[in-house]
């Protein structure tokens, strides 16, 4: 009975996300003042999944006002795309682009993939409180959308401060549970865990279930880095289905992969779990990053986080990160190691890579406990490609970056592009229609965007016009910061942002916030 009414409740509310309409006179200034514009002789590919075909857009204003053989008007400006590929702008669902923002607002390395929107506020971390920061952004506007979700790590932190390594109090939850409700009135889209991380991975279910519900009832959506990655996977991904059915609201599993050498290969049976789900009615989904390597923090892969046991690290060398494919992309006491495997710093030092493991974490560890800033941050290669390829081919994953907007993994700059180059063009793993599906429609659903994610009259005139036989990813793990080849124009909410390789200098990106109808 208590399951099914709270269900009824999540659904009770008719929920859709809008874009703020009001902008600053800044943001007038900047190069939002709108003009009409046809693009002509294109090859759309509306975001839907459909087979493209060839046409144009109008755009009036910051919406689209027509699609397919469009006639501009006498005083439109009037671009010829060549043939080029028209396709809605990117959404990255999974994006640390809060930390910078700000502070770089052309966000260069998201508009230089086609990427028009970000969802930040992920792995539990989000900006507090978001209503000075959504105001922050629309006084001074990006060049991209943002959205964002409320961090459960945010908000336990704020409640328990720095008494977190222990459950949480019914009393504390519940303040918990009112942060969060102040958070989804300022418009987040839901809630967000990382119950890998601290404060969250001290978490109780309970606790978690709880800010769940809360969030259902508000008409939000859950996304989850799940409790483990690795070594307790299949409890985890239980748990977020568990999520899914008690709340009966949408639930994400943010960056899927199977990130240990006994899940490899496991793919078949992890989707066909997820399909299972679904056909029970639950609304589960996933987004997916292209690469086999991941970037975090070293004590996330010692889930007792003791960097003196050398049984559990000699487990993380042997299933879960072999020494030759970690790299350190990030490290304070010795910013001379960054670009160096563990291989190399153990040799460098003449102990083994357990031990450089160990002594380089206890470093990490002292240096946070003295500053407050994180000590360090790795990539690790743990994933196969035929696994990688299998998630992103799942019809129910779309694609996201899980980057920032300077990250030393190369994801942060090319995860979009890498798409289209390597799984579409090159693989043939996915249509280009599928993989712009994934990119803009399928991810604009997932977060419960309207009037984004495809080329249609009426929607948001977010548009990437991309090369297909030139698009191409740059980023290395050596050189992360190069920027893809072949996305020719990028443009948000009826302003261009990127043209011929550079940035305009435009501003149009505007906060998304979720509203419920009637509010």
């Amino acid at each position: 009975m208590e399951q099914a009414a709270v269900r009824k409740r999540a659904h009770a509310p008719s929920i859709r996300l809008i874009t703020a309409l009001c902008l600053s006179l800044a943001s007038f200034w900047a190069g939002t003042a709108w003009a009409a514009t046809g693009i002509t002789n294109a090859m759309i590919v509306d975001g839907s999944g459909s087979p493209r075909y060839p046409g144009g857009v109008r755009i009036e204003g910051d919406r689209i006002q027509a699609v397919g053989e469009v006639i501009p008007g006498d005083s439109d400006t009037v671009i010829d795309a060549g043939g080029l590929v028209l396709a809605p702008g990117f959404i990255d669902t999974h994006s640390h682009a809060d930390g910078l923002i700000l502070q770089q607002p052309a966000a260069l390395a998201k508009i230089s993939q086609g990427i028009t929107t970000v969802v930040v506020g992920q792995d539990g971390s989000s900006p507090f409180p978001l209503a000075d920061f959504f105001g922050a952004l629309e006084a001074t506007p990006a060049a991209v959308n943002v959205a964002a979700y409320a961090g459960h790590n945010t908000l336990r932190s704020r409640v328990m401060k720095q008494d977190f390594q222990r459950p949480a109090s019914p009393a504390e939850m519940q303040e918990m549970s009112s942060l969060l409700r102040s958070e989804l009135a300022a418009g987040a889209l839901g809630l967000s865990t990382g119950l890998e991380y601290e404060p969250g991975i001290h978490s109780e279910r309970s606790e978690v279930l709880l800010l769940a519900q809360e969030a259902a009832r508000q008409g939000g959506r859950y996304i989850s880095h799940i409790r483990s990655e690795d070594r307790w996977f299949e409890e985890a991904v239980e748990e977020i289905i568990s999520i899914g059915r008690i709340t009966g609201m949408p639930v994400q599993l943010s960056h899927l992969k199977l990130a240990m050498t006994r899940l490899w290969g496991s793919a078949p049976e992890l989707l066909d779990r997820l399909n299972t789900a679904r056909d029970q009615g639950i609304d589960i989904t996933a987004d997916v990053y292209p690469y086999t390597f991941w970037q975090s923090h070293m004590m996330v892969l010692l889930p007792e986080r003791d960097p003196t046991d050398m049984g559990a690290i000699d487990t993380v060398m042997a299933e879960l990160a072999p020494p030759e494919g970690i790299i350190f992309t990030l490290y304070e006491p010795d910013p001379g190691l960054v670009g160096k495997t563990l291989t190399e710093i153990a040799q460098m030092r003449g102990v083994t890579p357990s031990q450089a493991f160990s002594d380089l974490a206890q470093a990490s560890i002292d240096h946070e406990a003295r500053t407050g800033e994180p000590g360090d941050m790795i990539i690790g290669t743990s994933m196969t490609e035929a696994d990688v390829a299998a998630l992103l081919a799942w019809p129910h994953s779309n694609i996201c970056t899980d980057g920032s907007l300077k990250d030393r993994h190369p994801r942060g700059a090319g995860s979009f592009p890498r798409v289209l180059a390597h799984y579409v063009r090159d693989a043939g793993l996915l249509s280009l229609e599928a993989a712009v599906h994934k990119m803009s429609g399928l991810a604009a659903h997932h977060m419960g965007f309207e009037a984004r994610g495809l080329v249609a009259a009426g929607h948001q005139a977010d548009l990437v016009l991309v090369d297909p036989e030139r698009v191409v990813d740059r980023a290395t793990t050596s050189d992360p910061f190069l920027m893809a080849l072949g996305i020719d124009r990028v443009w948000v909410n009826g302003v261009q942002v990127w043209r011929a390789g550079a940035a305009t200098g435009n501003y149009p990106g505007r906060v998304i916030r979720r509203v419920v109808s009637g509010n």
